[in-house]
């Protein structure tokens, strides 16, 4: 990371207005193909020890019951201590858990060093190649690595792929997965994603997500839950968890029909929050200024986020009329997958903790930022062991712009002292490899 100063992350999906009629990310997590239809420093094993425990009946979690779930207790993984974001405000009484997602899990196979699309007919080298959790683990993970108790209900494949991606999101990131289940005979949807040229080709193979199995207590109690919406479709559990007091975060993806009709998106009503790239907001607000988008928005939901690319990301408070924008951080990107679910982990973040608008907005930029300087996915979401060598690396640089830097000068109070040096390796991102003997 050379500058803090305004400059192109890389993301052309979460954060810019670049979207085309495409299986975006959004549609991806929540298994909404077309038709045909990262692990923690932890290795990432296929067929480790919990896997086989499941199989067997140990104690991590068993499979049985008609739809094959899990059971089992949420587990913290082998990982360094992270900071918890929300220590100050954690009172008895509060949920267990911070933030409720759902939605379908897919094995990611990224490649990357690319120098061009693949040709017809010739085979193409990557000198890149990561493998991890995909699909909703992206969102999920980024929500775990910045400190807030994830729960995650997701149907998984009843393959080793299935095995390793619920090892690697238990036991490697510590998301409780006591509301997910594993569905016999379904095997796990793949991606493959290629990085060239600043973007990114995704071939995916899967069938249809199998509908969710019976949960007496879904949503569960959570201070907050991540939504991605569908133009035409409410879905139960949004109304129900915002009139138990669930704080919801939503975005969408895009409208293949073309109606981009605001009346389709009926959950909005129950959102605080909605995250929308400038495409997205120009569209369904029939205005032709992401910022004059932002502002028609913040009419129909209390918070609007429009995020802008290079430019950053726009918001407006619409109880307090207050608005900020934030332009985005000079990086080099390798990877753009996932770095909406970033970006939205990161706001999600800053307003449980409580922050000023603008600080949730940089926060949020700033985490997707770093995401696109590795592998993609779940395996780039950033610690704040991360963001802390960031902070400090910047620092130690001659010529930062004053302003940029008193725009993160919010982290001085956060960030823990013992920053590793910048850059960090956050990942081993090969499936297989086996634990030391």
């Amino acid at each position: 990371m050379r500058s803090v100063s305004p400059g192109d992350t890389g993301d052309t999906d979460g954060g810019g207005g670049t979207d085309s009629p495409r299986t975006t990310e959004r549609q991806r997590r929540h298994g909404r193909h077309r038709r045909q239809r990262h692990t923690a420093d932890t290795g990432g094993t296929g067929t480790s020890t919990g896997a086989a425990q499941r199989r067997s009946g140990g104690t991590v979690s068993t499979r049985h019951g008609t739809h094959g779930t899990h059971h089992g207790t949420p587990a913290t993984g082998d990982r360094p201590p992270c900071l918890d974001p929300l220590a100050r405000l954690r009172a008895p009484g509060d949920p267990d858990r911070d933030v409720y997602l759902t939605g379908t899990v897919f094995l990611d196979i990224i490649l990357t060093g690319l120098d061009s699309a693949p040709v017809r007919g010739t085979e193409s080298w990557a000198r890149g190649m990561g493998s991890s959790p995909g699909g909703v683990a992206n969102m999920a993970t980024a929500l775990a690595r910045l400190g807030l108790r994830t729960s995650l209900a997701a149907a998984f494949g009843d393959d080793h792929y299935g095995d390793y991606c619920w090892d690697a999101l238990e036991q490697g990131e510590g998301i409780d997965l006591s509301l997910s289940r594993t569905v016999p005979g379904w095997h796990s949807p793949v991606t493959v994603s290629m990085a060239y040229e600043g973007e990114r080709t995704m071939v995916s193979h899967g069938h249809e997500a199998p509908p969710p199995g019976p949960a007496p207590d879904c949503p569960p109690p959570a201070r907050a839950a991540v939504a991605s919406l569908t133009p035409g479709r409410r879905e139960t559990w949004i109304g129900q968890g915002a009139r138990s007091g669930t704080r919801i975060f939503a975005d969408v993806g895009w409208d293949e029909s073309g109606r981009w009709d605001p009346a389709d998106l009926a959950d909005l009503e129950h959102c605080e929050a909605f995250l929308p790239n400038a495409e997205e907001a120009m569209r369904y607000t029939r205005t032709d200024c992401p910022l004059a988008a932002a502002h028609a928005l913040a009419g129909r939901v209390p918070v609007a986020v429009v995020t802008l690319g290079s430019r950053g990301a726009y918001a407006v408070d619409g109880a307090t009329g207050e608005s900020a924008q934030v332009p985005a951080i000079a990086v080099e990107a390798l990877d753009p997958t996932g770095a909406g679910d970033v970006f939205v982990a990161g706001f999600v973040t800053g307003t449980l903790a409580g922050w000023p608008l603008a600080d949730r907005l940089a926060f949020a930029g700033l985490t997707a930022a770093l995401s696109v300087q590795e592998f993609g996915g779940s395996l780039s979401a950033p610690g704040w062991l991360e963001i802390a060598g960031w902070w400090r690396q910047v620092r130690s640089l001659t010529g930062q712009p004053p302003d940029a830097l008193r725009r993160y000068a919010f982290l001085d109070e956060l960030l823990p002292a013992d920053a590793r040096p910048w850059p960090l390796r956050r990942a081993v991102p090969t499936i297989g490899f086996r634990p030391p003997v």
